[in-house]
């Protein structure tokens, strides 16, 4: 496992149980999500992975060794794992875009030339490059997330963890940003790891699910066997992705014969319906030879 995190607890000053007796793991090259309502913990589980946030209790493992909080293990720890936090403004500071993105590997003593050929190929690889000499402040919230994600990736981690990467996104930044991550995961083999409370997202995106409610790990699985569980997603205050939504009220008010594992996708939808359509078709050809 690449983290194995093991009876995890975190009580914030305030009293606040944020995280409950967490026990999970994440393996190399996945494609995780945690699905949560806000206040379920998921932000918190996230801080651990990279030492942001030290347990209360509890112990958190990366590559089978367990983290350690001194200044020089936490660099090397941020180092493999890259974090990108909700709001791109929390990590965008410098006059430029190149800048910004730059700051990180020269912030670890990178030969400059080096660090040049890294930020132009994380910039390229977000799609930012020709707005390398801009002013961070002025691209909108699509484009800082790019470069925020471009600031991390010039690290060249090997786990990408994000917090909320769609919200307040409208539809295109959504599915750019997307197609993003699924290509990092691909050619790059990072690991992808993030947080999120957009459930139609989650089948595009995860091939593991974890769903946290209240900071207790509720249920883990793939998107297909955890929504599957209409009741369960309900128990936590989320709902199913529209597209399962529908197949669900078709098999319940309508009596059609969908499969127990309801369609997440658009492609999935469409070989349901033409599964559907053949069915039809076949009891109308039967009524019409038994007439």
């Amino acid at each position: 496992m690449l983290f194995r995190l093991e009876h995890l607890s975190h009580c914030y000053s305030d009293g606040t149980l944020a995280l409950n007796d967490v026990t999970l793991d994440f393996a190399k090259g996945e494609r995780i999500a945690l699905l949560g309502t806000n206040g379920s913990g998921k932000t918190t589980l996230l801080h651990h992975l990279n030492g942001i946030l030290k347990p209360t209790s509890g112990r958190v493992y990366f590559e089978d060794e367990p983290l350690k909080y001194d200044s020089k293990s936490l660099l090397d720890l941020r180092r493999k794992v890259g974090f990108v936090f909700q709001d791109p403004n929390d990590q965008l500071f410098a006059p430029t875009v190149k800048q910004d993105v730059a700051f990180g590997p020269l912030n670890l003593g990178q030969p400059v030339e080096q660090v040049k050929r890294v930020a132009d190929e994380a910039l390229r690889t977000v799609g930012m490059a020709e707005y390398a000499e801009k002013p961070p402040h002025f691209l909108s919230l699509g484009q800082k997330k790019r470069v925020a994600l471009a600031g991390v990736l010039a690290m060249q981690p090997q786990v990408l963890i994000m917090d909320e990467p769609t919200s307040n996104l409208d539809p295109r930044a959504t599915s750019e940003i997307l197609h993003l991550l699924l290509r990092l995961n691909k050619e790059y083999k990072i690991t992808l790891i993030l947080a999120t409370h957009d459930v139609d997202m989650v089948p595009l995106f995860a091939k593991k699910l974890y769903i946290l409610s209240k900071g207790k790990l509720v249920s883990e699985g793939s998107p297909e066997e955890l929504f599957a569980n209409a009741e369960l997603i309900r128990s936590v205050s989320l709902r199913s992705p529209r597209i399962a939504h529908l197949f669900e009220v078709l098999k319940k008010e309508d009596n059609l014969p969908i499969n127990p594992r309801f369609p997440l996708t658009i492609s999935e939808a469409r070989k349901e319906i033409l599964r559907l359509l053949g069915y039809r078709n076949e009891n109308e050809e039967k009524e019409t030879s038994n007439r």
